[in-house]
């Protein structure tokens, strides 16, 4: 059956028809999101929900979301959807972080000219018929100091732009390497030397802890006198109070903002400040973004839906549709190691090591270690997945490290996963073959060839003669057919195991039965989600 996705606020037809296109089943109610009441009576009945600004997916609605795998917004914000229980309910949230990147950026250059030459001002006056043309006296932008606060894909555009403009360009960016701050030919400085230096100062960072009125009243004072400020990324970045009172003092000479700490912003210190412009949050808000962010939402959440490819999220690692085709059975390999450690694991997990080995080190490690963990939560949480297992391991305080390394042995590749408890490490080797199936390798530093099955039982003894015969009498005698039979030792005469692929549930009373031979030192049923 083909996945549903409900579009709850207004996208173009074009977008709709994206989703049609590539076989996804199609909902479109662009005033759905306005009325949470009727969105929650229905959202159970959908895989995606692609949105603006207007829905909100909340905890409370999310809860109602049972079938739910993605959200997709149209734009780069994600305020409105509570990322935290999306993740816990493992559902995927993207966005379209590229679509609207040089729409904003521009609106911050025009908004840079327009405090720079007072245009709103002096448009409102020479409407109101008065010609006060020295009374606008402006400052060019050639020649001025630009310091960039965040100098990431929107950022960037704003340098290229303000280079173009003849401005000398610094940037404070804590990821911002020297090497591409000479490619982009500016200078990247620290904070407070931006501070100390910059004629105009625009914003172009997430709100975050970190970000978080990172122009401080402190650190408006720290600023350079007569300087002008520019905010078209997220409100709540500048202390708007501590602004106010410096372009009342004239130590600020200007400023423009598209964003507010409260929105919609119907109050704010700034208003009706002289040469301050504000606009209604407007930086996305062109023609071309607004189609831009549409189609994209409407191809990443399909390609999500249909491939497994995933694009622009929050709360999960990127995978193209290339590396999906070449990955999914490293995915199924890494969920079942994954799988078979935790059911064979009782008391608390503290850590978890994950070796890659081979070819398989250079693939999306992010998203095979969200598999192997995945795999390993399913045993406490049956619904856990890729996006929903790394969030609930660090709840518990599970420690996560990962190892690569060159081919070392005889397969290509290979993943060895690793639990430590307060009582043991349990180890786990498995890897691909040519055929695409996944195989386990290793169980306990034991080496074997076992093939995967749905239902599974493993077993541990010492290497002595009749355990075949056993467990080949005993799941006879209970008609069970054994599809698969895997043995492997450490040394003859030493310690021994079995895997047993079987085409259904082994009953109880055979494993009753084996436990009560007084051959095996452990009797365990295993399952897999085998395709």
């Amino acid at each position: 059956m083909a996945p549903k996705v409900l579009v709850s606020d207004k996208l173009s037809e074009t977008a709709v028809q994206i989703f049609r296109d590539r076989g996804v089943d199609v909902d479109f109610m662009p005033d759905l999101g306005k009325d949470k009441d009727a969105l929650a009576a229905v959202i159970d009945q959908y895989d995606g929900l692609a949105i603006r600004s207007a829905t909100k997916a909340t905890e409370k609605l999310l809860s109602r979301a049972t079938n739910l795998k993605v959200i997709g917004r149209a734009g780069i914000g994600t305020d409105n959807v509570d990322k935290e229980a999306a993740s816990k309910a493992g559902i995927i949230v993207m966005n379209t972080p590229f679509g609207n990147m040089i729409t904003t950026a521009e609106h911050a250059i025009a908004m840079m000219f327009a405090v720079a030459r007072q245009i709103p001002e002096a448009s409102a006056s020479t409407h109101a018929g008065k010609w006060e043309k020295s009374k606008f006296m402006g400052v060019e932008l050639t020649g001025k100091t630009l310091g960039v606060i965040g100098a990431g894909n929107i950022g960037g555009i704003v340098c290229d732009r303000a280079r173009a403009l003849k401005m000398k360009v610094i940037a404070f960016d804590p990821y911002l390497g020297e090497e591409k701050a000479d490619k982009m030919g500016v200078e990247k400085v620290e904070l407070d030397d931006l501070l100390a230096r910059a004629d105009f100062i625009t914003l172009h960072v997430p709100f975050t802890d970190q970000t978080a009125n990172i122009l401080s009243r402190e650190n408006i004072a720290k600023l350079k006198k007569g300087v002008r400020i520019v905010n078209c990324a997220r409100g709540g970045l500048v202390d708007e109070d501590a602004l106010a009172d410096a372009l009342k003092s004239g130590h600020v000479a200007g400023a423009a903002f598209d964003v507010f700490k409260t929105e919609p912003a119907t109050d704010s210190p700034l208003f009706n400040l002289p040469n301050v412009v504000v606009t209604p949050h407007l930086g996305a808000a062109t023609t071309e973004a607004q189609e831009n962010v549409a189609l994209q939402v409407a191809e990443q959440m399909s390609d999500y839906l249909m491939t497994g490819a995933v694009t622009n999220a929050l709360n999960m690692p990127s995978v193209t549709a290339e590396e999906a085709k070449v990955m999914t059975p490293w995915i199924s390999l890494s969920g079942h190691l994954g799988n078979f450690i935790g059911q064979m694991t009782d008391e608390p997990i503290t850590a978890i090591n994950i070796l890659f080995d081979g070819t398989v080190s250079d693939m999306n490690l992010e998203a095979l270690t969200a598999s192997t963990i995945a795999g390993i939560m399913k045993k406490a949480n049956p619904d856990t997945n890729m996006v929903s297992a790394p969030v609930i391991a660090k709840e518990r305080g599970i420690k996560i490290s990962t190892t690569k390394q060159d081919k070392t042995g005889a397969f290509d590749g290979y993943m060895k996963v690793t639990v430590v408890t307060s009582k043991r490490e349990r180890s786990v080797a498995g890897t691909v073959f040519s055929d695409g199936k996944p195989r386990f390798i290793q169980i306990k530093g034991i080496n074997i060839d076992a093939e995967i099955g749905a239902h599974m039982v493993y077993t541990t003894n010492e290497d002595v003669p009749g355990i075949i015969g056993l467990l080949g009498q005993t799941m006879g005698k209970h008609d069970v057919n054994i599809a698969n039979f895997t043995l492997g030792r450490s040394e003859a005469k030493g310690e021994a195991i079995a895997l047993l692929y079987v085409d259904e549930p082994v009953p109880a009373e055979a494993l009753k039965e084996l436990e009560g031979a007084g051959m095996f030192t452990q009797v365990k049923p295993l399952s897999f989600d085998v395709a």
